[in-house]
């Protein structure tokens, strides 16, 4: 026997950006159910990093999700972007009045997820065999196995793919409709996490002849640490030692910076590319979040951008459940913001790394624009514009 349920709009993908549109719906008096192949401890347990943009922030908080990001959460009025062995400031506050949070994207999912328990939200986690049915007819369908065994369908009025960079439901979009966008990348970062004090008080982008490096932090005990390597480098083949002489060597200058060591409790490659699935909605399957696009970490734009997705996508339900037929504003509305991330992650990455290919004229071009950047008003604001995030509805 197939348990069936039916609801007003079925998620598949039980991260941020599907828990963040359950929730928003919820408040809007509309039905969901998410579902996701993952527990609910895989996902808790999946270290991410996260830099939330100030709406990203106030959608949090003022939809009433959690105000922990306020409490934990560690807010920056700045980058330093050093190049030449020296740092230079972007003033966040100063050029464009805002501030990014850094708040790691696990514990955004840790306060969705309560906030959907706590409001009765009809999440399952642990699901097995999923597939979606029927995306071009009047109800769409979620079909999976409960972790007890049951075979479950959803019928509902509108299908959510919000499962990821390696999504099952943009497939459902037919080759002949679809066009995916795709920039890989000739190099990887080498990420660590680290027992030791802050390096510094905010983000130290790193432009260096031996290849790019950002000193993170997470907490005042725990700090994330990356350096650029090759997309096949083996962890296993770097001692903490040698991960410690690369990263000092890269920031490395005359001012005698100097990074506080510690043990190392986690080392990852962590590869990534642009991508761009267009169109966002077929028939009634509308895509969100990684679904729907990736960006280059350096960035620190692919959360943002999911949570963006998902508030103009939830209200845009919300009227087509009032009477207004406006759904097909999504993807054009997504897709405004997520070219101009594309382009900023693009710039930002291009800007800073080593191509393994670069020449020497290529190493002195990249420094003649981060020279150019941080000496003119007009080139740190737009780094600061976007990276803070642009407004809503921009």
């Amino acid at each position: 026997m197939t348990e069936v349920t039916r609801t007003q709009v079925g998620i598949v993908g039980g991260g941020p950006a599907g828990l963040m549109l359950s929730h928003l719906l919820a408040l809007a008096g509309i039905d969901s159910v998410v579902v996701d192949r993952r527990t609910r401890w895989e996902i808790e347990n999946t270290v991410r990093a996260g830099i939330l943009e100030d709406d990203s922030v106030r959608l949090l908080v003022e939809t009433g999700v959690s105000d922990r990001v306020h409490r934990e959460g560690i807010a920056h009025d700045g980058i330093v972007l050093r190049y030449g062995g020296e740092s230079h400031r972007i003033d966040f506050k100063g050029l464009v009045g805002a501030a990014s949070w850094l708040y790691p994207q696990t514990d955004v999912f840790v306060d969705l997820a309560n906030a959907r328990a706590r409001d009765g939200g009809d999440v399952r986690f642990g699901v097995a065999r999923t597939r979606v049915v029927d995306v071009m007819s009047d109800q769409p369908g979620i079909l999976f196995t409960a972790p007890d065994g049951v075979e479950h369908e959803v019928r509902c009025d509108y299908l959510v793919g919000a499962d990821g960079s390696h999504s099952m439901c943009r497939l459902e979009v037919p080759e002949s409709l679809r066009q995916h966008y795709v920039r890989e990348y000739p190099f990887a970062w080498f990420g660590i996490l680290t027992e030791a004090p802050k390096s510094a008080p905010e983000l130290i982008y790193t432009h260096s002849p031996r290849g790019f490096a950002l000193i993170s932090q997470r907490t005042d005990t725990l700090q994330r640490m990356y350096f650029q390597c090759d997309p096949d480098e083996d962890t296993d083949a770097w001692s903490d030692d040698r991960i410690w002489s690369e990263l000092q060597a890269r920031v490395a200058g005359p001012d005698g910076l100097t990074l506080h060591e510690g043990p190392i409790t986690s080392k990852t490659v962590l590869r990534f590319r642009s991508f761009v699935a267009e169109p966002m909605r077929h028939g009634r399957l509308l895509l969100a979040g990684d679904a729907a696009h990736t960006v280059p970490p350096t960035g620190a734009k692919g959360l943002n951008l999911a949570l963006a997705d998902v508030r103009v996508l939830a209200e845009l339900l919300e009227r087509t459940f009032a009477g207004q037929d406006v759904l097909d504003e999504y993807g054009p509305r997504a897709l405004a913001r997520v070219w101009k991330a594309q382009h900023f992650s693009y710039w930002m990455t291009s800007m800073l790394h080593t191509h393994p290919e670069a020449n020497a004229f290529d190493l002195r071009r990249q420094l003649g624009e981060l020279n150019a950047v941080t000496t003119s008003t007009a080139g740190s604001t737009y780094l600061a514009e976007s990276y803070t995030g642009w407004p809503t509805g921009r």
